[in-house]
């Protein structure tokens, strides 16, 4: 089953399955990659005699190894998703942490808040718009005011 299981992670870069499961499937699979950063025959058959899938083994030791060639380790992510309905186990969905595109999305606009807070240090022209609106207000109350006492 763990086999399966990480085939289809190396392919697909995400499953969903249960938080058990899981967390066993991460460390059938960390020494995997770790294999993978080094490309040898060795280390290629090694890996085929657990997976016992070509596809899932071009796919580790080509894409999935030069994305995480930097990484020391945590190649994987967990993430909960909540309870399954039939037998309330609890439901995740574990990962490859280089290949989610809205996590790295998240990091990038980290910088973007500098930027954001220049535009705010020109928001205090923006301040006096405030007052301007409050004065308005109370000149509208006069002119009601005037159109009582007729």
């Amino acid at each position: 089953m763990l086999s399966n299981m990480a085939s289809s992670l190396f392919l697909h870069k995400r499953i969903s399955t249960t938080l058990a499961k899981a967390k066993e499937l991460r460390k059938y699979v960390e020494p995997f990659i770790t294999r993978a950063k080094e490309d040898t025959t060795h280390n290629r058959r090694v890996v085929f005699s657990y997976l016992q899938n070509k596809e899932a083994i071009k796919e580790l030791f080509g894409t999935v190894a030069d994305k995480v060639a930097s990484r020391p380790g945590g190649y994987t992510r967990i993430i909960k998703t909540g309870l399954r309905l039939g037998d309330n186990a609890e439901m995740c969905i574990i990962e490859l942490v280089d290949f989610n595109e809205l996590m790295l999305q998240d990091a990038k606009p980290a910088k973007k808040s500098t930027r954001r807070r220049s535009r705010r240090s020109s928001g205090k022209a923006e301040d006096s718009a405030p007052a301007a609106a409050v004065d308005a207000p109370a000149a509208e109350g006069e002119g009601s005011e005037e159109k009582k006492s007729e």
